[in-house]
């Protein structure tokens, strides 16, 4: 595995110290046992897991305020876990410290249906709230995949399946409220839908990966349930006619909420896992939402501009049972993939480039992959630029670590020559850091500017997204 990129700089007798303070505060919700810390010093990435010293399970925003304020008095760091399902070492305690649990804080506070927003604790899960919101008619539509807690959503600025027609976190964060690394707690907005009131705090939080302060609220966009809900799905000859077919579909304005792409060795992978027999062949899914008449409208556009490029099979439905399984599938594409080598890891990394730049990108990396000796399977949310390989290695034999490291920066100085980015949607942990600034040169300057202005001590998650 990849090593940490920091060494441990707490003091030790400083964290005992803290420990013990914030176990007269808590008591019985602080754990120094072994299995809980280890639970918390890992993701499910590849990536080399820290445990932090101690994990500390919060119950509110004073609860968090209170443990930063004792963590700050001691000098000692502090990272946020919601359920651990990032991809690039987020929660790694790379500077020890103490892991700030945040399942707990897990209530639905307030919905406001007439004006399609709720307000969310962070340990709230994205189908614990749609779940909640059934029968109000209302949705959120931000799916990640994982059943993530919106607060580490929030935090990596995620996205999913559903960002071509709905965006990302980034859009449909509306207000937070954040503990900062001294113990204040601040509201960076109001429920109102625009502002030209001041910086915009709001998204400087959004993506920040817990390295400026901790987010314990979050209000949230709502979205009313479509009538009608349809899949697809089509199979192509080749990776570049399915995703020319994108191009076209997105270009030509046909307001898709979902394409995704799988290619023929994801394709087998899933047959594979879920049991189901699918066209081992480069694959679109695509889902259509609106009213009968038009997701009916939708889906005949864009069989015929498949057509075009050659698709084949292309199958629609409203059934929502039918629906669902197809999602699923996609949903576990990471553990069909694992399965492919029993006993072996995965390393999921992504880019995203212009919509108009895509084939390209994908081209020249299925080509790289050709040449490897690895098994990489590709797939990917290219309603908007975005995908991922997932390469399924063996950590302890060398080699395969060393091509792994190779097709990664590949792919990712392939997405920069593009005009595209390091990362999509994982974030960048301490995975990426080395390609902040190769991605945004001098501007990573002031991002360590801005650190230094709200964490002057380099407390909050350390050695994440930027060197300090």
């Amino acid at each position: 595995m990849p090593a940490p990129i920091s060494n441990r700089r707490v003091e030790p007798a400083a964290c005992e110290a803290a420990i013990a303070e914030l176990k007269l505060l808590v008591g019985d919700r602080l754990s120094t046992a072994a299995a809980v810390r280890e639970q918390h010093g890992r993701d499910e990435s590849y990536h080399a897991s820290v445990p932090p010293d101690a994990v500390v399970f919060a119950t509110s925003t004073e609860d968090v305020s209170a443990v930063v304020k004792i963590c700050a008095r001691h000098k000692v760091p502090i990272i946020a876990y919601g359920t651990g399902t990032s991809l690039e070492g987020h929660v790694a305690a790379l500077h020890g410290g103490v892991c700030v649990d945040l399942s707990r804080m897990n209530q639905i506070v307030e919905v406001n249906a007439d004006d399609l927003d709720c307000r969310v604790g962070p340990g709230v899960t994205r189908k614990q709230l749609n779940e909640y919101l059934r029968d109000t008619g209302l949705f959120f539509p931000i799916d990640p995949g994982a059943d993530a807690s919106l607060g580490g959503m929030t935090a990596t600025r995620a996205s999913g399946t559903n960002a071509v027609r709905y965006g990302t976190m980034r859009e449909n964060v509306l207000a937070l409220i954040v503990v900062l690394a001294d113990g204040r707690v601040i509201r960076t907005s109001k429920r109102a839908r625009k502002s030209s009131a001041g910086y915009d705090l709001t998204r400087l939080f959004v993506g920040s990966e817990g390295t400026l302060g901790i987010i314990t609220e979050i209000t949230l966009r709502l979205y009313g349930i479509p009538a009608a809900i349809s899949t697809a799905m089509c199979a192509f000859p080749t990776v570049s006619e399915a995703v020319n077919t994108v191009i076209q579909t997105i270009q030509s304005g046909i307001p898709v909420a979902r394409i995704e792409i799988a290619d023929e060795l994801q394709m087998d992978a899933i047959n594979k896992y879920s049991k189901l027999s699918l066209k081992v062949a480069p694959t679109l899914w695509l889902e259509f939402h609106g009213s009968a008449a038009s997701v009916a409208e939708q889906a005949g556009m864009v069989q015929a501009i498949a057509g075009e490029h050659g698709g084949t099979n292309f199958e629609w439905t409203t059934n929502a049972e039918e629906r669902k399984r197809l999602w699923q599938a996609r949903h576990d594409a990471a553990y069909a993939n694992k399965a492919l080598r029993p006993g072996c890891q995965v390393w999921a990394t992504d880019v995203c480039v212009p919509i108009s730049r895509l084939a390209q990108c994908i081209e020249e990396t299925k080509a790289d992959l050709a040449t490897s000796f690895l098994p990489a399977p590709l797939v990917g949310h290219v309603g908007d630029g975005n995908f991922h390989l997932t390469l399924v290695l063996d950590p302890n034999d060398p080699k395969e670590v060393a091509e792994c490291e190779r097709l990664n920066r590949r792919l990712v100085a392939r997405a920069l020559a593009l005009d595209g980015t390091c990362t999509g949607e994982h974030g960048v942990g301490y995975g990426k850091v080395d390609f902040l600034v190769a991605e945004h040169g001098e501007a990573v300057s002031v991002m360590r500017m801005i650190k230094n202005a709200l964490d002057p001590d380099n407390l909050m998650n350390p050695g994440k997204i930027v060197r300090m």
